[in-house]
């Protein structure tokens, strides 16, 4: 049975006590509010991690991810952090191919694949987005689009390293645009991307790889979007830095 997920991406934002702030009533609210059937995964900027990762101690079923992490193992790479660093900090998650990735920082399939490779080998659980433009939704291409990411960046996996992948589904038209997906139409693409994989890896590891909306989901929109039968949670953004939105969210299954 696969895992109802809700991942915060907080971005580039919070200072370091605001992140404490943040992480401490989440905590609180989670162990108050009895949703230990939802796993949550607080994914702050790298110097919050290990902070974080403190203050959520040995909470079953809050976890700590990063946000990005590099395709080299180690060297001479000012700026970057690399997988094996973030697995010595007792970081589980790390995000990949986030579409602010590829696009402001040019981060393509085939250096994505690299990236999940790595992550996988240090023992870390990626969380692999894919998504169309508007450009590609309006010319109906979207389809092939998304699964031609999951085919480059993730079908030379074994089944066994796919089965540690969660895919988070962005509708990038969707998300900062009064623009709005609805949940029909991230069912019918989270339904394409489990027939997908179900092609490659077989109808069993298919049903059981968590696939997330990562499309402006918020407390309002939450229930009628994780209602549907193939979206099994949600990458968060902004409501990711409100503790009350944030847990709003998680109660919405």
């Amino acid at each position: 049975m696969r895992k109802k997920i809700v991942a915060g991406n907080w971005k580039m934002n919070m200072t370091f006590e605001e992140g404490q702030i943040l992480t401490s009533e989440i905590v609180n609210m989670y162990k108050d509010e009895n949703v230990n059937d939802v796993i949550a995964i607080l994914n702050p900027p790298f110097p919050h991690l290990f902070p974080v990762k403190k203050l959520i101690g040995d909470v079953a079923g809050v976890s700590i991810g990063a946000q990005n992490c590099s395709d080299k193992e180690s060297g001479a790479f000012t700026g970057e952090v690399s997988a094996k660093i973030l697995a010595s900090f007792g970081v589980e998650y790390v995000i990949i191919g986030h579409s602010e990735r590829r696009e402001y920082f040019n981060e393509d399939n085939e250096l994505l694949a690299t990236k999940v490779k790595t992550a996988l080998a240090n023992g870390l659980k990626p969380i692999f987005c894919c998504g169309e433009s508007l450009d590609i939704r309006t010319a109906g291409t979207h389809e092939p689009n998304v699964k031609f990411q999951l085919t480059q960046s993730l079908f030379d996996l074994s089944p066994e390293d796919f089965s540690k992948v969660i895919i988070a589904y962005e509708p990038i038209w969707a998300i900062g645009t009064g623009k709005t997906a609805t949940a029909d139409q991230a069912q019918e693409m989270h339904a394409a991307l489990r027939r997908h994989i179900a092609s490659k890896f077989g109808k069993e590891i298919a049903d059981n790889t968590s696939i997330l909306y990562g499309g402006s989901c918020n407390p309002k929109n939450a229930q009628e979007i994780f209602s549907k039968a193939d979206v099994d949670g949600g990458l968060i953004g902004g409501a990711s830095l409100k503790s009350r939105d944030f847990m709003d969210i998680i109660k919405s299954f």
